[in-house]
């Protein structure tokens, strides 16, 4: 088991996320998470600013389940909350934001830039096992 107290979610952190631009289509979207092999891409706007996030789930359920035109809807029409995470923050800190939005992947940020993203599974492989036993519990146990 990894760890991960002491480590930053910079250590962990998948470099260089790709991301969609704001006013592209989500057939660009789709496009791009298929040559990419993810699930989720971040949203930058004109100003390379991170405007949220849009996932493959995203795009099923409330565009093509819904009849929308893949290529006439925007990535900013379907962004999801702005939740993000400093790249100098710890494993935990970005273990909890998860948890909190009931998330499983965040943009990592340095210098007002996103720099990469991290997932759930990321961070809890580097967590102890007391730990990770604790927060698998919190996540997947039923309420």
């Amino acid at each position: 088991m990894g760890q991960g107290i002491g480590k930053t979610v910079r250590d962990v952190m998948h470099e260089g996320a790709q991301c969609i631009g704001a006013h592209e289509s989500l057939r660009r979207a789709s496009q791009m998470m298929r040559d990419l092999g993810v699930g989720a891409l971040p949203i930058c706007g004109d100003d390379d600013r991170l405007k949220g996030i849009i996932t493959d789930r995203d795009i099923v359920i409330k565009c093509c389940a819904e009849g929308k035109d893949l290529d006439r809807t925007v990535a900013i029409e379907l962004a999801r909350g702005l939740v993000w995470v400093e790249a100098r923050s710890s494993v935990e800190e970005a273990l909890e934001k998860l948890e909190q939005h009931q998330i499983k992947r965040l943009p990592v940020i340095d210098q007002h830039r996103i720099v990469g993203m991290v997932s759930e599974a990321d961070l809890a492989k580097e967590l102890p096992d007391n730990k990770l036993a604790e927060f698998v519990h919190r996540v997947y146990a039923p309420a």
